[in-house]
């Protein structure tokens, strides 16, 4: 019994894995969209958020099946509920992945549309923390996961500096305002992106040490 249990676990892990490596892609796909005003990537990256939904189905599935069929106790049982915890942020991080795309759409209209490095260095950091909080899980590590914690302030304090750069950018440019707001949303969301990846976080803390 013990033995089956071990190998569906795995196979928990792998899939939480994938998953994480998805929302990673998804992040990176709406980037490169968003930078390049390119609509076709846009529209791709919007449509991959379907692969990330089945999975979150898939995993959740797992989770229920492995509930209900081994009834786990103890640290097994916490692994098994923080991972349907966590599947329901990594399911957002998509979503705001294809939101951040649809924006792109609108801006891929707009003339001479301004873009910011600090919209770039959000998105680099935000799926640095959603590797990690996925990693931290699969490894049951607490220091990686109080890690992802702390590079939350990062991502914020990006968040304050792209609102002030947007901000200066309303007052010399006051006709430019629909563009920046758009912008201000994107950042936003990778600000959210960086929240979802922070409950990943703790709910691996939680899996850990039973404490949320």
């Amino acid at each position: 019994m013990r033995e089956t249990f071990e190998r569906q676990l795995k196979q928990l892990n792998d899939e939480m894995i994938q998953m994480g490596n998805n929302i990673e892609e998804a992040i990176e796909m709406a980037v490169r969209a968003l930078m390049e005003l390119d609509r076709e990537k846009a529209e791709k990256a919007i449509a991959f958020d379907e692969v990330i939904d089945a999975q979150e189905k898939k995993i959740e599935s797992m989770c229920l099946n492995l509930l209900l069929q081994q009834h786990p106790v103890a640290r097994d049982l916490r692994t098994v509920s923080s991972a349907l915890k966590m599947i329901t942020d990594m399911e957002r991080i998509g979503d705001h992945a294809a939101d951040i795309s649809e924006i792109t759409l609108l801006l891929a209209d707009l003339p001479n549309v301004q873009k910011t490095e600090l919209i770039r260095q959000m998105a680099k950091e935000t799926i640095a923390m959603v590797i990690k909080s996925v990693e931290a899980f699969v490894e049951k590590n607490q220091e990686k996961a109080e890690a992802v914690i702390a590079q939350d302030d990062v991502v914020d304090d990006l968040f304050i500096q792209l609102k002030q750069e947007i901000i200066e950018r309303i007052r010399k440019e006051p006709q430019g305002g629909e563009q920046v707001t758009d912008l201000l949303m994107i950042g936003k969301y990778f600000e959210r992106i960086g929240d979802h990846a922070t409950n990943i976080a703790e709910w691996v803390i939680y899996s850990v040490t039973g404490v949320h």
